[in-house]
């Protein structure tokens, strides 16, 4: 049985114990790793793996022999409680042994948990689970999380009173990161509010979020519309340091000038019309709202055609050094607000 979407969320929250085998598979490990963590704790609890309710079984060791499951699944331990065992890493090497461990599984038995990599439509192990008629198939993708998704992790970190705005924050901050860095990003704001009655504010998710590479632009194209000449180089080397390209720095302040463009040619505002707008980072919201009202409409787009001309030499056969080209270009930005 194959499930998808906000059915797979509430499954790994809330695990039948009843099923046989669950697979999950996907191309990001991490993103495998915590939902096999959540829904290993959900069934055997917290004191599961201590009582040894838990057996892990290396998909390695499992194809040199394959009774490694089969008496794992049957093994009657010395703690009372729902039993686990896991096998890591599986692939389609593995179809045939897991076949026969879900026909031999009867009810108190251990229930199977697999975990593997990406696996193609026509892979053996994915048909395995989605056919078998009382085991669960959930593949992960790189979509963004859902925001019963969102809900259900504030709920484990203890974040429960949160207002409208800080909500957005997160969500746009679940986009951001990957999901191993937004789950430790919400353990770190639940020890911050640790003993605070008062709800999470956005300035409290802005002081608390990790820096990114995204931040670092962010903070580039503001040092720019804010005419701070002097924080350019610095900004632009630390990100040449890490392997920003300046085509990608030069698409980043096109979409930023071109936005301040929108919100001052909003009639009814800057602030108003960057609250519309999808994909604004909330670290910067009143920057932008700042800065649309800072520059002249005339001047954004001078700086949009200025942006244009530049983005179109780094794709040309110039021969000029393309960060130059670019260090050049947000310099000359920087002072056309005038």
């Amino acid at each position: 049985m194959i499930l998808k979407g906000p059915e797979a969320a509430r499954y790994f929250s809330r695990p039948d114990p009843g099923k046989p085998g669950l697979l999950i598979f996907g191309a990001d490990p991490m993103r495998v790793a915590l939902k096999r963590q959540d829904v290993i704790a959900a069934l055997i609890g917290p004191e599961g793996e201590a009582e040894m309710r838990l057996t892990r079984i290396p998909a390695a060791d499992l194809r040199k022999d394959a009774a490694l499951l089969s008496d794992a699944i049957k093994a009657q331990g010395f703690f009372p409680g729902p039993r686990v065992a896991f096998v890591e890493d599986a692939t389609d090497s593995l179809t045939a042994t897991l076949t026969n461990a879900l026909a031999d599984w009867r009810t108190g038995d251990a229930t199977i948990i697999v975990t593997a990599g990406a696996l193609t439509g026509k892979s053996a192990l994915k048909t395995l689970f989605e056919k078998h008629p009382g085991a669960i198939c959930i593949g992960l993708y790189d979509d963004p999380p859902t925001r019963e998704e969102i809900e259900e992790a504030l709920k484990k970190a203890g974040l429960t009173a949160i207002d409208r705005e800080a909500m957005t924050d997160l969500a746009a901050l679940a986009r951001t990161l990957d999901p191993g860095d937004f789950r430790q990003t919400l353990e770190k704001i639940a020890l911050y509010k640790h003993g605070d009655p008062t709800p999470l504010t956005p300035a409290e998710i802005a002081a608390l979020a990790p820096a990114t590479v995204e931040a670092a632009v962010d903070d580039l194209i503001a040092a720019v519309a804010d005419r701070k000449v002097e924080a350019i180089g610095p900004l632009l080397r630390r990100l040449e340091a890490q392997g920003t390209q300046p085509v990608g720095l030069c698409i980043a302040a096109m979409r930023h000038f071109r936005t301040l463009h929108a919100a001052a040619s909003e009639p009814g505002g800057a602030a108003a019309a960057l609250g519309r707008m999808r994909g604004i980072n909330f670290k910067v919201r009143d920057t932008m709202i700042r800065q649309a009202g800072m520059w002249p409409q005339r001047k954004l787009e001078d700086a949009i055609a200025h942006l244009v001309e530049t983005d179109l030499t780094l794709r040309s056969a110039s021969r000029a050094p393309a960060m130059a080209v670019m260090e050049r270009a947000l310099l000359k930005l920087a002072l056309m607000r005038g």
